[in-house]
Order: structure tokens, then sequence, then C-alpha cells
């Protein structure tokens, strides 16, 4: 077994991103002390998204903001983007069902090969 360091990443992911090389990597912590601010700076980014019941809701969510830890940027923009897929999807189709968003359908069919039928 090879040992290999991890690092925290703060990673955005836009509502219309199609993979990994969509995702936004904001901010690196490299030790565990440094993960404290990065965690607030994630919180913070997020708050937008939560009720006032202070509960997340991903459909109100304008992008998706994942914390991911992991060996290198490649990874982490890999595993925030599978991270955020779930999301991504129930946000677009809460779009296509309030809104009847076109885009978000394009993106549901196209990116993620989601087909509803409207």
């Amino acid at each position: 077994m090879l040992y290999q360091d991890k690092f925290y990443y703060l990673c955005r992911i836009p509502l219309s991103a199609e993979g990994p090389k969509d995702v936004e990597i904001l901010e690196k912590a490299e030790s565990n002390s440094a993960f404290s601010e990065l965690f607030n700076k994630y919180e913070e980014l997020r708050s937008h998204a939560f009720n006032d019941d202070g509960l997340y809701s991903v459909i109100r969510a304008d992008e998706i903001f994942v914390l991911i830890r992991t060996t290198s940027p490649e990874k982490a923009k890999f595993e925030a983007f599978e991270d955020a897929r779930p999301g991504l999807i129930t946000n677009l189709e809460h779009r296509v069902m309030q809104e009847k968003d076109n885009n978000a359908v394009q993106i549901l069919r196209n990116v993620h090969y989601v087909d509803l039928n409207i």
C-alpha cells in the first residue's frame, strides 16, 4: 500500500455542469487545522439554499457546493461531480416541473439521460 496525502477541496458545480471538467475548485485546505475555516466558507456559500427552518434544500440552490477530501484536483473534480449529480438532477427536474424550463429539459436529456414527459 502506498501512502498518499489527502487534501480538502471546496468545489462549485453549476447546474449546467456536463462533467468533472465543469467543476471549479474554489479552495484547498492542506491540513486538518485549515479544514475548519474551509468548512465555514462551505456553509456560507450554501446558505442561500436553506429554508426558514434551517434545512438545506437542493431545489433552492443556484449552484451546488461540495466539500471533498482526496489526493488530487482531478480526483476532487470527478468526485465532486459524482457527489453532486443526484442534486443536480433533482434541481433540474424541479425547474422543469415548476417553471417549464426548456434549458433544464435539455440538460437532463443530453447530460444526465433523464427524459421527462412534459
